[in-house]
């Protein structure tokens, strides 16, 4: 059983870094609070369950279509808010407001327009058995959700690291107002950026129903806590320590859910508050600094 929880919460830990790496991307960059992030995440699970049910559309190419949709949607978003709320004395208690308005917006129509209940999509959909790893047998919807979240992590990983537009990201995350004194287009950057941040949260939704076995428009509230809970164990600001934290909180849960399953619901509030009583910077918090 322990085996097993543990290389369950590695499947889960991968596909949670997906989950928090958006927002921490978003918050990294332009240090604002996107409190609307599991909502679009919501969107992306919606997206994937419609274009399954109506047209057969595999959840692969449903995240490819979603990470076209939502980097569209992100760019629009980021110039009508977030400049104005970059000049603010205070963006981000600012963020957090207008993103929570934004949050409550979505949910309220989303519950409008798809309904209250409950919707999935078949795991036989992303593999008809299961795989076995380790001695473990795992569904393969899982194996292939965390896949997938890894090529995500890569991704971002060699968008940062390998290309012109993420030295100059990076740049922005040290300081924002040295990059603009450089020459730096920062809104340019910043929207790129925020743009990304929106369609990983929907990329990680596509998945949603496979992980987390259904999804409704009240999710995003769920959503937001344990990715709060993945980005602040990792870092905050660190995109990167995002993969840390996801996997301490994957293993986390699954460890939870087979010994004491009545509490596994209380693992988010948990790491919260031990990493903010015992190492608020997060694991990564000196690195960060010295950076």
């Amino acid at each position: 059983m322990l085996i097993g929880a543990i290389i369950s919460g590695l499947m889960f830990g991968l596909y949670f870094t997906l989950v928090g790496l958006g927002l921490n991307l978003v918050f990294g960059v332009m240090r604002i609070v996107n409190l609307a992030h599991g909502d679009f995440l919501m969107l992306g699970s919606f997206a994937a369950y419609w274009l399954f049910t109506l047209f057969g559309l595999h959840p692969l190419l449903a995240a490819v279509a979603v990470l076209v949709v939502f980097v569209a949607v992100g760019l629009p978003i980021y110039y009508g808010v977030v400049p104005r709320l970059l000049v603010a004395r205070d963006s981000e208690m600012l963020s957090i407001i207008l993103f929570f308005g934004l949050s409550q917006v979505i949910e309220a129509l989303a519950a409008i327009a798809f309904g209250t209940s409950e919707r999935s999509i078949p795991g036989r959909v992303l593999g008809s058995g299961p795989v076995s790893f380790l001695g473990q047998r795992l569904p393969s919807a899982w194996v292939f959700g965390a896949a997938v979240s890894a090529v995500a992590v890569a991704c971002v990983y060699l968008y940062l690291y390998r290309t012109r537009l993420g030295t100059l990201t990076r740049a922005v995350m040290v300081s924002r107002e040295e990059a603009l004194a450089t020459g730096i287009d920062v809104h340019r950057v910043s929207a790129i950026a925020f743009g990304i941040g929106i369609a990983l949260a929907g990329i990680a939704g596509v998945f949603a129903p496979f992980m987390l076995g259904s999804v409704t428009p009240a999710m995003g509230a769920d959503i937001n806590v344990a990715a709060f809970a993945v980005i602040v164990v990792g870092t905050l600001g660190n995109p990167l320590g995002t993969v840390i934290g996801g996997i301490v909180y994957g293993i986390g849960l699954m460890l939870m859910q087979t010994y004491l399953s009545s509490w596994a619901n209380l693992l988010p509030n948990l790491l919260l508050i031990a990493v903010l009583l015992f190492r608020p910077e997060g694991l990564f918090g000196r690195a960060v600094r010295r950076a």
